[in-house]
């Protein structure tokens, strides 16, 4: 269950859609979280359209929390939130609030895209930091939304790479990610069309390998994910789509 938002949103960064929109606001998902055999908890993205600054923006908020005897033993709370330019698919601010088993972060960042330069606040620590990061990089929450609107997989070939600059908590990765194929999955809603991905991850604490993540996605224009699978350094992990409101496009149910 640690680290449950993150993982959603590693693997949610591979949505896509070549010209259409493919989120807007009143945009909402819930994801059922089993670690095992074990319902371990909930996690949800919504998508709210308002003004900051004067600048349109997206403001997606995920929010992630134990359940049940999990939290018992190890409650999580976790927030992450990403303000994003309506226009041009690019963070302004992004938020990161947890709270894992008494393991807190408290951090917010300002994107200056003039400048290039990210303003970090860590509030648990009351400190600030100003780092440069690259043009067009995006924070973890913003890289699945933009992903979604901008990358086109029509002519995609299996074994693929994809690689984006990718800015998390105080410095600029690298992230990269492998599309599998398409395959027929059955769902809570009936068998959807999908399109697969495993994104790279650092192996070691969290992951038991780099590739350890796969991701199946709708193969129609809303791009949203349905299946999360993780292999953990200790045990497993599964995220699955129960609820959904606020799509910009039909959700395409396969009838036989």
């Amino acid at each position: 269950m640690k680290k449950l938002i993150t993982i959603l949103l590693l693997f949610n960064i591979c949505m896509l859609s070549a010209q259409k929109k493919a989120y807007g606001d009143g945009e909402w998902l819930k994801f059922r979280v089993h670690y095992g055999l074990l319902t371990a908890g909930t996690a949800t993205l919504e998508v709210e359209q308002k003004d900051l600054n004067g600048k349109q923006v997206f403001h997606v908020k995920g929010f992630g929390e134990t359940t049940g005897m999990t939290s018992w033993f190890f409650p999580v709370e976790d927030t992450y939130q990403s303000y994003i330019d309506v226009d041009h698919d690019y963070p302004y601010r992004f938020i990161r609030k947890i709270d894992e088993g008494g393991h807190t972060k408290d951090i917010q960042i300002e994107f200056d895209h003039r400048t290039l330069k990210a303003t970090i606040n860590d509030k648990k620590h009351d400190s600030i930091k100003i780092v440069n990061f690259p043009k067009d990089a995006q924070d973890m929450v913003s890289s699945f939304y933009y992903l979604r609107n901008n990358l086109d997989v029509k002519n995609i070939k299996k074994g693929d790479e994809i690689i984006m600059d990718m800015f998390f908590d105080k410095e600029n990765y690298k992230f990269k990610l492998k599309f599998l194929g398409r395959e027929i999955l059955e769902t809570e809603f009936g068998k959807v069309a999908c399109i697969i991905f495993r994104p790279y991850v650092q192996s070691g604490r969290i992951f038991k390998e780099k590739e350890s993540l796969t991701l199946w996605v709708s193969d129609d224009d809303n791009k949203i994910p349905l299946v999360i699978k993780a292999d953990l350094t200790v045990g497993s992990l599964k995220a699955t789509l129960i609820q959904f409101k606020g799509l910009q496009h039909s959700f395409k149910i396969i009838v036989d």
